[in-house]
């Protein structure tokens, strides 16, 4: 294959541009529906044309939209004028799908829109030539095809692939992003987008509109490209919608506006069923009529009876006709040149069509080929056409003769081992697709996901088994004992439930190379190419010949090498049509299996960019497996078999990445996705490479040494182990302060590379834990081991300090990095007394490579030392920090604030400086005039601008007089910018200020930190005596500003709920949020019990002191480990865990026998082993022991008394639970146990024995690169919706989500966030199914990235359950919200405020299906949490209490109704007053009540008088409805609709064109101060800006 050119442009940039595997919305159109009609794009001149497109006759548009549509389109001419005609290029798409693409297509086709996606108008200008150059490149990348869990195209395997975000391929064998270049390539010159997304490929799932920037504000819903300018305030709207490949009115106005082919109903492969859904759709279409575009759901009238609308139009909705069927005989303009169908004729099957587009290339149609189900088994074969072979590298335009309906030839090639080896790696991932074992071993960047377990398949087809949602009597509800207010169980294996889809069905039993390869000499010249051995299920032993032309049998057996021909020998070219051929098993269990493997959500099966390892697993058997056991022993690395020269210079990769250009959209786009493959790939290679080490796989490069003092070089990469070598760190505290460095440096290198200077380079560097030490793994600057240490450092301290360097280039590159990171430009002396200058601490070293590029390194003291942990003689402390008993001796002297903490205490001290100023100004009035001249002065070049740009958000809270902040503003600017216009008065305010708030220069606010400060060994020169003196104080106060201001703020926080931590890492997290490091916890803790309202913090209290239990039990694990010895280590850390969590009194460890009798030769071994302890110490620790140690630690470490002596007490006195803690520990540790029920409290036994250890897996800590520009239009896209307004905050989001997809590919956290607010504005805004479809990608990806059981994954199925519930899949809905409640009771317990909003949850779906009890227990226990952590007289108490009254109600038991319903009214009455109309609907509720307890009572005394033949008036006993459910649902979660009349529609047009104006204005003239800004919001306030304004609580 082009295998000269690949060579060639890996030369260039190795793997440099692998792009990211991003896919805009990866289902967004099922593999398996047939071809839906093509539909249209319009031209801006017919915008009603578009709505009526013929095809989807189900979508009504209201006037509203089409009005709302007119405006669009104007804008969007306008647009298009102003850009010089050149963006508005309408494509049209035809872009449907052939039966059966598979999802190979699907993120193929993402790939595809993947480039487009990022080219704006800017690269107009852009640089063609990159464009050409990147694009040689990827057409190397894309042949090197990619094989994923189960697609194994033509590669080595999945380092290359989607994981890491290559273009190479989406992991399903997704198109390489080639093609989104060559569109790139198109616009760039003539700057016109021939769009990639508008002509999906073949196989594309279209994502349409995904491609382009999503820009042109207001595109009209058409299925439309058009690329202007990117506005970041007004990226094209309908961006989801476009992208289903559907044309779309609005979503508000169409609560299912997805047409029939719903993305989500992925696997319909019958018609019949499509059609059913077509059905379910349309019923739901008609009530578009009702709402016009502005209502969510709700015109006027308020929510019932919108929603009793819609309900009626669903029964009757299959009668009627559509009226927007005879909408095609409008003119539709369609742009020529677009998609293209060709006919695709494979041996053995009948010609199939495919849909392609020009622009991509060959390989592509090669990808889904490999994909298909029909083809999947071919891997070696070429296209044709006429006879002619096509070059896989061509794009199809350039191709002469090939056009609609051509006929391209799959023909069969002759193999060469290469190819061969690739087959069968691309034959046994076929076979291991379904296969979880690689999620549970934590191998390929495979991880578990259980979602479909509890939706039954895809959440989009489930609608079709219930007919109508009103036949509930089938749904099972009762949720499982365990699950049940005030259980005590916590079972351990509902965690990972049984999949049905993991009892693979058994195609072959073994299927292996032999041992007979390689073919001798005399064999290789009859073209055989290697043997494999099979064992098929029929037990049926055979040999097969691989030669050039096929397989075939041949005669040899385990025993005699006999290499003819069998007879038959059943010659086939591909091993698949070999096998069916002598296995009728395998003919049948084959393709059930590919059904299946396409069948899933392609999100269960991409690679994450990071390896998640999954702390339990299940027993599995330990199967055959020739590709597992090749790739275990040749030093698989990456690519070897692909790319010449062999192994990855990391190094080189990593600082070429940081060089690509990045001056315009399509720029950082493509450099940022080259970071983040290139990191993803490293941090995978590091981390083998450690546990290599750490295993005692890689020879050290010093080996004479002692073991701790060894480094190692595996593949490119350095590792060093984290123990002081040569008293490096003897003044910092040893081995101790060796083991923190590493992380102190990688925190250094995460922030210079976030400061992203262009010139100074940082090392790539992972910090790996495994099996007790610290690895760390570092890129290798070029030259540095040919040299000393001595001669390379040209600037900075080997020595901590004694000798120190500068160097003028340094000095320039860091002075760039000193604003952002607060750090002070500052002169030390070296030994021989002269003064050196420095722009960052004394140990960290500049370097010149022998590349030329500057480097630095070791910067664990980026940021300044900690002094609460640092007792220094003859230094006071400030009097909080004494209070709290600080500053106090640490282990180490490299405690340093976080960067998080530096930022808060700038910003704090900003507020107050400009509140110092202010007050002095108000004194100086009579000076105003004067001053009033210089402020047209303009803002200084070196001042504070970032600063006080930031804070603008702030000035609001001050609240002095506001013209005193603003004179304050331009006052220091004018100072600053050194004019001399101003009076020496305002001068003197502005330079009081500074002083007081210790700022480094006297004419603007300018806080600096100088890191050496406190650091031993470090002299400063006399002449900076009082310098140094202000920063010792500013030190101080900063560690003050931690005790008195950042912990009372996370405490009030979490009393607020704004905060709601749900196991240790969400703890850690907020913690670290606001800049309090770990080693706080202790006082953290301490604050809480000393807080007024401490039960409404027993939550955080109970979080506190598990994580506090469990980090120093880790600690001593840490040390533990390191004794024990390879063949211990099962027994050594169940024994740990026995003494640790188990009620048994006396845990005896098993030693392995072996390890005793080789106890004397030990002696002589002694310095081979990493522990230095005799190797069977570990085994006498004994549970007294080591809780003991875990309470010394806890009080040495943390600064807290622990009352406890063993697990059984530490669970009584802290309300611990057990489960729990073993899940923190194993997280912390990366142990992994045996999926089983453990019985903690058993005193006969232990509760773990050896076998319950299955495996342990290293803990990673890396640098995670940013996507800059989707992170900020996601902010923004945030902002616009917490101002109302819905529809920008969601095109902002959807612009977001395609530039998060373009940089990190399809899974990562920062898209699951994306994906989760996208699904709650579709919600917010009346599209239910589309907020399925999203919410349904979010739960999938957070499983997958964050773990099954994380805390964010609980939230996410909350929010699913919410979402099916509105889509009437109640039994569904009630499924998830048990999972919910299941994962949440074994990470945290019952006694959280967040199981009170769950239990309202799952109460008031019970309600709804009526199942009064279950759902009286569950709204009952969320009453009791509720009041007991929001107060009793809270207002969400009070929603509790009505919760519960409406369900005593429809049991008829009025007086407890009554009862529930008079507490809710007391409270709304004494928070809210009598006249809020809660207080009223609530008295309103509470004579309803009343009266029909009296009705009831009457008819009750009726009986008793007349017996039975008593007149008995009929009683109303309510069923509620589902839509009183769902509306009572969303106000707990926080979501409300806010009914509108017409009156208020027409104001708040009005209203938004006025902001509209009013935020052009802004953007053109000065920023409006935020107080102005604020009465904006108050005037407005009566029509509200957005009809559907979501008053997102909490939850959000």
């Amino acid at each position: 294959m082009g295998n000269s050119l690949f060579a060639n442009c890996c030369r260039h940039v190795t793997d440099l541009i692998f792009q990211s595997r991003s896919f805009n919305s990866p289902d967004e159109r099922s593999p398996l529906l047939p071809k839906p009609p093509t539909s249209c794009a319009v031209c801006p001149e017919t915008p009603e044309a578009a709505q009526r497109s013929g095809p989807y006759p189900d979508i009504i548009p209201s006037e509203a939209v089409t009005g709302s549509l007119q405006k669009c389109t104007e804008y969007i001419q306008d647009l298009s004028e102003a850009k010089n005609e050149e963006g508005t290029v309408m494509v049209c798409d035809k872009s449907c799908l052939r039966p059966g693409v598979g999802a190979a297509g699907l993120l193929r086709q993402a790939e595809a829109s993947r480039v487009v996606a990022v080219l704006p108008a800017d690269l107009g200008e852009g640089p063609a030539g990159l464009v050409d150059h990147a694009q040689s490149l990827e057409a190397c990348q894309s042949c090197v095809k990619l094989e994923d869990s189960g697609l194994a195209h033509r590669s080595c395997r999945r380092e290359e692939h989607v994981a890491a975000a290559d273009g190479g391929d989406a992991s399903l064998g997704a198109r390489p992003a080639s093609q989104g270049h060559s569109e790139g390539r198109a616009a760039g010159p003539d700057s016109v987008l021939k769009h990639r997304g508008t002509v999906p490929s073949p196989g594309s799932l279209g994502t349409p509109s995904s491609a382009s920037p999503r820009s042109a504000g207001k595109t009209p819903p058409a299925q439309r490209t058009v690329v202007p300018a990117v506005l970041p305030g007004e990226v094209s709207s309908k961006a989801r919608d476009a992208s289903t490949g559907f044309v779309v009115t609005d979503p508000a106005a169409c609560p299912g506006s997805r047409s029939s082919c719903d993305p989500d109903a992925r696997v319909q492969a019958l018609p019949s069923k499509q059609h059913q859904q077509k059905k379910k759709r349309k019923k739901k279409k008609l009530t578009l009529l009702e709402h016009p575009s502005g209502v969510a759901l709700m015109n006027g009238s308020g929510p019932h009876e919108s929603l009793k609308g819609e309900k009626d139009a669903r029964q009757n909705g299959h009668e009627e006709a559509d009226p927007g069927e005879d909408g095609n005989d409008q003119e539709v303009i369609v742009i020529q040149d677009t998609g293209f169908t060709v006919k695709i004729c494979a041996p053995g099957i009948e010609p199939f069509s495919l849909q392609v587009s020009p622009q991509e290339m060959v390989q592509e149609i090669h990808q889904v080929l490999m994909d298909r189900e029909d083809t999947c088994h071919r891997t070696c074969f070429s296209l044709q056409l006429d006879g002619n072979v096509l070059d896989n590298f061509a794009e199809l335009k350039t191709i002469e003769g090939l056009q609609e309906g051509s006929l391209l030839k799959v023909v069969e090639e002759p193999y060469t081992v290469r190819e061969a080896r690739i087959h069968v790696r691309h034959i046994r991932d076929l076979l291991k697709s379904l296969d979880p074992s690689d999620a549970f071993n934590g191998v390929d960047c495979n991880s578990l996901s259980f979602l479909s377990v509890f939706t039954e398949g895809d959440l989009g087809d489930s609608g079709k088994r219930k007919k109508k949602g009103t036949e509930m009597e089938q749904i099972d509800c009762t949720p499982p004992e365990h699950i049940l207010p005030g259980s005590k169980e916590r079972p351990l294996c509902a965690l990972q439930p049984q999949n049905r889809d993991w009892k693979p069905l058994q195609c072959l039993k073994v299927l292996t190379m032999s041992g007979w390869n390689p073919p001798p000499g005399n064999r290789k010249m009859h073209g055989d190419l290697m043997y494999l051995y099979v064992i098929t299920v029929e037990d049926r032993h055979v040999s097969i010949t691989a030669s050039t032309r096929g397989f075939y049998l041949n005669q040899s057996t385990a025993y005699n090498f006999n290499p003819k021909p069998a007879n038959p020998s059943f010659l086939s070219h591909s091993l698949v049509e070999l096998l069916n051929q002598i296995s009728p098993t395998f003919k049948k269990n084959f393709s059930a299996l590919q059904k299946k493997r396409v069948q899933r959500h392609p999100f269960e099966r991409i690679a994450t960019p990071f390896q998640v390892y999954s702390w339990t697993a299940p027993q599995a058997e330990h199967a055959m497996d020739c590709v597992r056991a090749e790739d275990a022993y040749t030093s698989r690395l990456g690519y070897e078999e692909h790319i010449p020269g062999q192994t990855r210079d990391w190094n080189e990769e990593l600082q070429t990445t940081r060089e690509l250009p990045r001056k315009n959209l399509p720029e950082r786009l493509l450099r940022e996705r080259a970071i983040f493959k290139v990191h993803s790939d490293f941090t995978a290679a590091a981390t083998r490479g450690a546990m290599a080490v750490i295993d005692g796989n890689v020879m050290a490069i010093n080996p004479s040494e002692e073991t701790k003092m060894q480094m190692f070089i595996w593949n490119n990469i350095f590792f060093s182990l984290g123990f002081d070598v040569r008293d490096h760190y003897k003044d910092f505290g040893g081995d101790v302060a060796a083991y923190v460095a590493p992380t102190n440096d990688l925190n250094g290198v995460r922030t210079y590379n976030a400061v992203d200077v262009e010139g100074l380079y940082t090392l790539g560097t992972v910090v790996v834990d495994y099996r007790g030490y610290r690895v760390t793994a570092q890129s290798i600057i070029p030259g540095i081991l040919e040299r000393e240490q001595e001669q390379s450092v040209i600037y900075g301290s080997i020595d901590f300090g004694k000798t120190v360097v500068s160097h003028p280039k340094y000095l320039e590159l860091l002075e760039k990095t000193s604003r952002p990171l607060k750090i002070q430009k500052h002169k030390v002396l070296n030994d021989k007394n002269e003064e050196v200058e420095l722009c960052s601490s004394v140990e960290c070293k500049g370097i010149i490579g022998n590349d030329g590029r500057h480097y630095i390194l070791d910067l664990l003291r980026t940021f300044p030392p900690d002094l609460n942990f640092l007792p220094v003689e003859g230094e006071e402390m400030p009097e909080e920090c004494k209070k709290m008993g600080f500053p106090k001796q640490h282990r180490h002297k490299l405690c340093c604030l976080r960067q998080e903490l530096v930022d808060a205490f700038v910003e704090h001290r900003y507020l107050l400086f400009m509140k110092l100023a202010a007050l002095q100004l108000m004194q100086q009035k009579a000076n105003k005039q004067e001053s009033s001249g210089a402020l047209e002065n303009g803002a200084s070049p070196e001042n504070g601008t970032a600063d006080s740009e930031k804070s603008e958000s702030e000035d609001g809270k001050i609240d002095d007089n506001v013209t005193g902040l603003d004179q304050v503003k331009e006052l220091a600017e004018t100072i600053a910018s050194d004019d001399g216009t101003v009076d020496p008065k305002s001068r003197e305010v502005i330079r009081n200020a500074c002083k007081a708030v210790g700022s480094i220069s006297d004419t603007s606010f300018d806080i600096r930190f100088n890191p050496d400060i406190f650091s031993p060994g470090v002299r400063f020169p006399e002449s900076s005596k009082e310098e140094v003196q202000d920063q010792k104080q500013l030190l101080k106060d900063a560690a003050a500003f931690l005790l008195s201001c950042q912990i009372p703020g996370l405490v009030k926080d979490c009393l607020d709920h704004t905060v709601l931590p749900m196991d240790g890492a969400t703890l850690a997290e907020a913690m670290h949020q606001r800049g309090i490091n770990m080693r706080y916890l202790g006082k953290v803790i301490n604050f809480i019990t000393k807080t007024p309202g401490r039960a409404q913090l027993d939550h955080i209290f109970k979080i506190g002191i598990s994580e506090l239990i469990t980090r120093s039990a880790k600690h001593i694990f840490k040390t533990y480990l390191q004794g024990v010895e390879l063949s211990g280590l099962s027994a050594a850390i169940s024994h740990f865990l026995n003494c640790f969590l188990s009620s048994f009194p006396n845990p005896i460890a098993h030693l392995p026998a072996d390890e005793l009798v080789s106890k004397k030769k030990n002696k002589k071994r002694k310095n081979r082993n990493l522990g230095n302890a005799d190797n069977t110490a570990w085994a006498s620790m004994t549970p007294q022991e080591l809780w003991k140690n875990i309470c010394s630690e806890a009080k040495n470490y943390f600064d807290f008394r622990l009352e406890c002596e063993n697990a059984d007490q530490a669970a009584e006195v802290y309300n611990l639970q057990k489960i729990t803690l073993l899940r923190e520990i194993s997280l912390k540790t990366g142990v992994q146990i045996l999926l089983k029920e453990y019985n903690f409290d058993n005193r006969h036994k232990p509760t773990f024995t050896e076998e319950d250890i299955l495996n342990i897996f290293p803990v990673v800590k890396h640098v995670n690169p940013k996507a800059s520009d989707a992170f900020h239009f996601f902010q923004s896209g945030q902002a616009k919706v917490q101002q109302g307004f819905l529809k920008e905050g969601c095109e902002l989001i959807n612009e977001a989500l395609n530039l998060f997809n373009n940089v990190y590919g399809a899974m990562h956290v920062e898209i699951c966030a994306c994906l989760r607010l996208l699904a709650r504005l579709n919600y917010i805004m009346g599209d239910y199914s589309e907020a399925l479809s999203n919410q349904q990608k979010a739960v999938l990806m957070s499983e997958r990235v964050l773990g099954i059981e994380h805390p964010n994954t609980i939230q996410e199925y909350m929010h699913l359950a919410l979402y099916c519930f509105a889509n009437s899949q109640l039994s569904t809905a009630l499924n998830l919200l048990y999972r919910a409640r299941y994962l949440m009771l074994l990470v945290f317990g019952e006694d959280h405020p967040e199981m009170a909003l769950l239990d309202n949850n799952i109460g008031l779906v019970l309600h709804g299906v009526m199942e009064y009890d279950l759902s009286l227990r569950f709204l009952e226990n969320a009453l009791a949490i509720s009041s007991k952590y929001h107060g009793s007289k809270s207002l969400k108490v009070a929603l509790s209490h009505h919760l519960v009254a409406r369900v005593y109600e429809s049991k008829a038991e009025f007086r407890s109704a009554l009862q529930h319903e008079k507490e809710g009214y007391t409270i709304y009455k004494n928070q809210l007053g009598e006249h809020h109309e809660k207080t009223k609907e609530s008295s309103e509720y509470l004579k309803y009540l009343t009266q029909q307890a009296v009705a009831l009572q009457r008819t009750m005394n009726e009986i008793y008088k007349n017996g039975s033949n008593a007149n008995i008036m009929p009683l109303k006993f309510t069923a509620p409805s589902m839509a009183s459910v769902l509306e009572q649902l969303n106000i707990i979660n926080g979501i409300l609709f806010i009914p509108l009349s017409q009156k208020d529609l027409e104001n708040l047009k009005a209203e938004v064109q006025r902001r509209q104006q009013l935020q052009e204005s802004i953007k053109s003239g000065e920023q409006l101060e935020p107080e102005d800004k604020a009465a904006e919001e108050k005037e407005a306030e009566p029509s509200t800006p957005s009809a559907e304004i979501p008053l997102t609580q909490s939850s959000a």
